[in-house]
């Protein structure tokens, strides 16, 4: 079993910045991605960025230039830095670990993240 933990959401003015983390635990050697996703009530959850264990990124158009996914391996911990935030922003963030074999999705309880125009 995996367990992930967000933390790191609140509410921020456009154009502010925030941090979220998400520590992973447990049989976290069976995951090759880590990812944020979002959800705003009413849609689907969307992708918002990933990272592979070998470090290669990956991003939604939306957030390309503004926001950085990155990890530490050392500390079992993935980071998502959010700069130049927009209301459109506005969403409950979700941290997700991927298991290819067999398939399996792990995910995190959410954090909110509110930023007002």
């Amino acid at each position: 079993q995996v367990q992930l933990v967000e933390s790191g959401g609140g509410l921020v003015q456009a154009g502010g910045s925030l941090r979220l983390s998400c520590v992973a635990s447990g049989n976290i050697f069976v995951l090759n991605l880590m990812g944020w996703y979002r959800q705003v009530p009413g849609k689907q959850r969307e992708l918002v960025a990933t990272i592979t264990t070998g470090g290669n990124t990956n991003y939604a158009d939306s957030v390309k230039g503004r926001f950085t996914i990155s990890r530490d391996n050392a500390e079992n911990t993935v980071y998502l830095q959010m700069n130049n935030l927009k209301p459109e922003d506005t969403a409950l963030y979700y941290c997700n670990g991927h298991r290819p074999l067999p398939n399996k999705d792990y995910w995190g309880q959410g954090t909110q993240v509110t930023v007002s125009s």
